[in-house]
């Protein structure tokens, strides 16, 4: 689904509503190809312009399944997030107008892509640690052939002291007056 800027713009006060699926499978996994697969995401929001512009208000419901970084293992993650973004013009100059924390996103062709909207984030969204329900459940107990790590040792590397291996490198940048 697109609109163009202007479109939207002449609706004025009354926002257009949204309630859909929206099936990003083929092109997220060509920008990212770890993903192994892609629900269709349905989309529930608005987009609405206000004094700053056109704002879109999304809640996107998708699962994902990606390979878990630790095993390689696929694992589906469902995701269900909500996501506020300004979209303005690229003709558009005076970005003053919006606060540090607003999300604003410039349109090269002055047209809003309801997939590309998704699929951004969706990439956005993923976790960075992703474990299958049994590493979960084993997580705190770690070894290999020759090397052992349990959840007691990682809490008590996290603490103050400091690695003797590293002890000299302390006072490295000190400078004394």
């Amino acid at each position: 689904m697109k609109w163009s800027l202007s479109e939207l713009s002449q609706k004025g006060a009354k926002p257009l509503h949204i309630d859909t699926m929206v099936d990003v499978t083929a092109s997220i996994k060509e920008r990212n190809k770890d993903i192994l697969a892609v629900s269709p995401a349905h989309v529930h929001g608005l987009f609405s312009m206000d004094s700053l512009g056109l704002l879109g208000y999304l809640e996107v419901t998708v699962s994902v399944t990606v390979p878990s970084t630790r095993s390689l293992k696929p694992v589906k993650i469902p995701l269900k997030f909500n996501t506020s973004e300004y979209y303005v013009s690229h003709y558009e100059s005076n970005m003053e107008r919006f606060d540090d924390n607003d999300v604003v996103i410039i349109l090269d062709n002055d047209v809003i892509d309801l997939g590309q909207i998704v699929e951004d984030n969706i990439l956005l969204h993923i976790p960075m640690k992703i474990l299958t329900e049994d590493e979960k459940q084993h997580a705190a107990d770690l070894r290999g052939s020759d090397w052992n790590l349990s959840e007691e040792d990682s809490q008590r590397n996290d603490g103050d002291g400091v690695d003797p291996r590293m002890a000299k490198l302390k006072d490295f940048f000190k400078t004394d007056k």
